[in-house]
């Protein structure tokens, strides 16, 4: 059993959408590791009460809301609830999003394009569209969006209808980090390349061909790990990057460099 070392982050509020696996998991043990009351989002009940119950293990604090950020009710409702179950909303993470279906963009059906528009971009400016809103209202707050290397950073073949949606969420965060620093709102996002999670493996693959395909593509030699991501997401939310403003910090392994 971890234990919890409450510092940067006790008696804050901390909603993380997409939090019921990978990378969205460790960013809620981070957070709770820390100090703080955790809400995890998703649409998958069973993840999210596991994510919960790791938490709950190691002393922590935390409860699952179930729903899908695509509906702007459940956004709002998402909000809602962590301020009723924790008293505040004071940071959000929004890591919830889909790779969708693989293929050239002339090939891509229109309804897997409308599907990773309405989850990767849609979603993520809904989730902040509320977040926003309470947190203006009540002096401020911090939002880190995940995005990723694929999109405004690099394209891959049969990637495209998926970058085009990170490289939205990019600009995206920028625009609100833009609108929103003199509501006491700070927004920044992150962007990984490879993690260990699901989405990074392909059909098929077992884990030593992962490995192997890691160390050729990747300069750092492998994949990142979802604890890597998470300690990015707590910097950027913690007061340590006050001045920090609309940044995308591209966490890849030196892919994109």
């Amino acid at each position: 059993m971890t234990t919890r070392t409450a510092t940067r982050f006790a008696d804050k509020s901390v909603l993380v959408t997409g939090g019921g696996t990978g990378i969205g998991r460790a960013v809620a043990l981070a957070f709770a590791r820390e100090g703080a009351r955790v809400a995890v989002a998703g649409r998958t009940g069973s993840s999210l009460a596991e994510t919960v119950a790791l938490i709950e293990e190691e002393g922590g604090k935390a409860v699952a809301l179930v729903g899908d950020v695509t509906k702007s009710a459940d956004a709002a409702r998402f909000v809602q609830e962590t301020v009723e179950r924790f008293g505040a909303l004071d940071i959000a993470v929004n890591n919830a999003g889909i790779l969708g279906t693989p293929g050239p963009l002339a090939d891509v059906e229109e309804g897997d394009w409308q599907r990773l528009v309405d989850t990767n971009l849609t979603g993520t400016w809904l989730a902040m569209k509320h977040q926003i809103a309470r947190m203006r209202a009540n002096g401020g707050g911090a939002i880190v969006n995940i995005s990723s290397n694929l999109g405004t950073h690099m394209r891959l073949p049969g990637l495209g209808a998926y970058a085009v949606t990170k490289a939205a969420v990019a600009t995206l965060t920028r625009a609100a980090a833009r609108d929103h620093i003199a509501d006491g709102v700070r927004i920044n996002s992150v962007s990984p390349g490879p993690v260990e999670t699901t989405m990074s493996t392909r059909p098929g693959e077992n884990a030593a061909d992962k490995a192997d395909r890691m160390k050729a593509q990747v300069p750092a030699g492998r994949a990142g790990a979802p604890e890597e991501i998470a300690a990015a997401v707590l910097h950027l939310a913690s007061p340590e990057s006050a001045y920090t403003v609309g940044a995308d910090l591209v966490l890849d392994g030196g892919i994109t460099a």
